[in-house]
């Protein structure tokens, strides 16, 4: 297959401008060459495959959550296209960072990361499980258990103390970290979304349980709006107690309930589940996209940070699940994404002084909005927002997410996870010996100090 869409590429080159991508949307092979195209130049900046790095990690400025959403797009990718080019790289990441518990929680990220940051790599596992990505050896930790150790994780970690907003999952997990006090929408979207897809994958009633709960807790403390929008999250402290709700609206918060409210209607074809899922995709014409193009409203048009700039590709391939797995959603949706498709591949014609190792004339700008002229910005989130939505186009062919009933083939262990506590090593107690011992190195440093001192005003 490789070697298949290496040609495309080739061929493509002799139709269209040296550099810049040009893809005839009417074509699978021209959009699986574009979409192939634009994920070279994401690939280009990983750095964890080199001797000496460590697989899974993005170079800085890019946080851990971001290594995990490209590997899971990355899986998607594959499974759209089949391209396989990437799936070693993808497959080394997605096992390298599954931590001593089997639950993406590994010793070097375990003190600063949050929920959302973990759950970004249990949506990448369950994308693996659903897409039949290949399965680790016997002995080695499984795409679909992986996933419900976070999901265990998550159920401990949820908080339904009165004065903390009677339910949700805080963003960060320990509380030594800024936003410790603050619930938000992607965090729980991220425990919604993996609990939704369990229950459909697993038909397992307790998930969707867990994704009843989840979604009519957003509603009750109006980070879901009554006109269908999903707003960022709120403090939890003191008198504030998610009643002062930050109501930034990120295209990410939005897809991952959507997405999620998708694949429980496709389980339980419920009026209820239709409702939501309707009115998810409703208000998302006049919230995130003009004139047909999606775009990132709290930042766009003054400045995003390296976060913001990797949101919408999410929501393209959140909506592009969403329209196969509640049709009638499908017309809205996929007319959507082919304006924006069309619009972020004018975007990837851009040529930076540095920064960018893909070929030259193909990097993508961040804004969609500014038709054919490079906005110049360039880095992980816009390759990533423009693969995803290009490969959209790709949708109606793409297969459906698989279950354990129709042929996913990823093994579970729905006992799976661990405790907080046990993950964050202690500092053990100061003895008399200790203290008697610190108290010799220090004489000693003193004593060494002074012999230099004296040594130097000699010379």
């Amino acid at each position: 297959m490789q070697s298949v869409l290496r040609s495309v590429g080739l061929l493509s080159l002799l139709f269209c401008p040296i550099g810049a991508i040009d893809i005839d949307f009417s074509s699978d092979s021209s959009i699986k060459a574009g979409a192939a195209e634009i994920a070279y130049g994401l690939v280009k900046y990983y750095t964890g495959n080199n001797t000496g790095d460590t697989p899974g990690n993005l170079p800085d400025p890019y946080y851990w959550w971001e290594a995990g959403a490209m590997f899971g797009a990355l899986v998607d990718y594959w499974a759209y296209t089949g391209d396989d080019s990437y799936n070693k790289i993808t497959f080394q990441a997605l096992q390298h960072q599954v931590g001593d518990d089997a639950d993406y929680m590994p010793t070097n990220q375990t003190r600063s990361l949050g929920n959302d940051d973990q759950g970004f790599w249990a949506l990448a596992s369950m994308t693996a499980a659903e897409m039949n990505f290949t399965n680790p050896d016997a002995d080695q930790p499984q795409w679909l258990a992986l996933t419900q150790a976070i999901f265990n994780e998550y159920v401990q970690r949820w908080n339904e103390a009165a004065d903390t907003c009677g339910g949700g999952l805080r963003w960060q997990i320990y509380t030594f970290n800024n936003g410790y006090n603050y619930k938000n929408s992607i965090s729980n979207g991220c425990f919604f979304n993996i609990a939704a897809r369990l229950a459909r994958y697993t038909d397992n009633s307790t998930y969707a349980d867990w994704a009843e709960k989840i979604f009519a807790w957003e509603q009750s403390v109006k980070f879901i709006s009554s006109e269908w929008q999903v707003l960022d999250g709120a403090g939890n402290g003191g008198t504030d107690n998610c009643t002062e709700v930050n109501g930034a609206l990120f295209t990410y918060n939005h897809g991952i309930f959507l997405h999620g409210a998708a694949y429980m209607y496709n389980m339980t074809e419920s009026d209820t589940w239709k409702t939501r899922v309707q009115g998810l995709t409703d208000s998302l014409e006049g919230t995130f996209f003009q004139n047909g193009v999606m775009w990132e409203p709290p930042c766009e048009s003054s400045s995003c940070n390296t976060d913001q700039q990797a949101f919408k590709g999410h929501l393209a391939r959140w909506m592009a699940n969403t329209a196969k797995l509640a049709p009638f959603t499908h017309d809205t949706i996929m007319g959507l994404l082919k304006t924006t498709a069309a619009a972020a591949a004018q975007q990837c014609d851009g040529s930076p002084a540095s920064g960018f190792k893909g070929h030259a004339g193909t990097a993508c700008g961040f804004s969609w909005l500014q038709g054919s002229t490079y906005d110049g910005k360039t880095g992980v989130g816009e390759q990533l927002n423009a693969m995803s939505v290009v490969m959209t186009m790709l949708t109606d062919s793409a297969p459906a997410p698989y279950t354990s009933a129709n042929g996913g083939s990823s093994t579970g262990n729905a006992n799976g996870g661990a405790s907080d506590d046990s993950k964050i090593a202690h500092m053990k107690e100061i003895t008399t010996a200790d203290k008697a011992g610190a108290g010799i190195l220090t004489a000693l440093t003193l004593g060494a100090l002074l012999t230099s001192c004296v040594v130097m005003i000699k010379d």
